[in-house]
């Protein structure tokens, strides 16, 4: 099989510590040298941009981390080129957290996971955001786009994945020609008064 290569390091010191620790060094260096990439491969991307949902890694300032999930519509994520994915972002809560990591470091990990047909694939790279990017035209509801550079791409063994199915999509979910529902915590009276002004959802003073 083909070496793989990845635009960094895959372990850092203290990993090595511990495949030395449980003598895993040279499994380690054989699935890296095996299945890590650093270019998306056309599996890559068929498998990305069916996820209707993805769990994105952050870290801010200090080199604390951030995790959070974010979910939409087949196709939530795209992949631009063989080095490039892109996801909208929607409204939220306005802390910006993630977000806000992505300014301050750059640095992101994505995971995606088919629970039903049990695969994952991780991304780690550097991530961009913006307010005029071109393929916000395309994505309803969105506020921002935020670019990636993938730096090493690897799938995981699915062994631990629970199988689960999909009951039913997310109304809040942005679509053509649908009004998407007010979520309950915005009508609250502790939260609505500090909406943003232009926000459907903030009553008048």
């Amino acid at each position: 099989m083909t070496e793989q290569t990845t635009d960094r390091p895959m372990f850092g010191e203290q990993s090595r510590f511990l495949q030395d620790r449980f003598d895993t060094r040279r499994l380690a260096d054989r699935l890296a040298g095996t299945l890590a990439h650093a270019q998306f491969t056309a599996e890559d991307r068929a498998f990305i941009e069916a996820r209707n949902f993805f769990f994105l890694a952050t870290a801010d300032a200090d080199g604390f981390p951030e995790c959070s999930y974010k979910g939409g519509a087949p196709g939530l994520v795209r992949v631009i080129d063989e080095k490039t994915l892109a996801f909208p972002s929607y409204d939220g809560n306005g802390m910006f957290k993630s977000l806000g990591n992505v300014r301050a470091t750059g640095k992101v990990g994505l995971l995606f996971i088919d629970f039903e047909k049990p695969k994952r694939i991780r991304v780690n790279g550097v991530a961009t955001i913006s307010d005029d990017d071109p393929l916000l035209a395309h994505c309803i509801g969105a506020q921002l786009m935020v670019r990636v550079q993938a730096q090493q791409i690897f799938p995981n063994c699915p062994r631990y994945i629970h199988r689960m199915q999909m009951i039913e999509a997310s109304p809040y979910v942005p679509a053509p020609g649908v009004v998407t529902p007010t979520p309950a915590w915005k009508t609250f009276p502790q939260f609505n008064d500090v909406l943003p002004r232009n926000d459907p959802a903030r009553q008048s003073d």
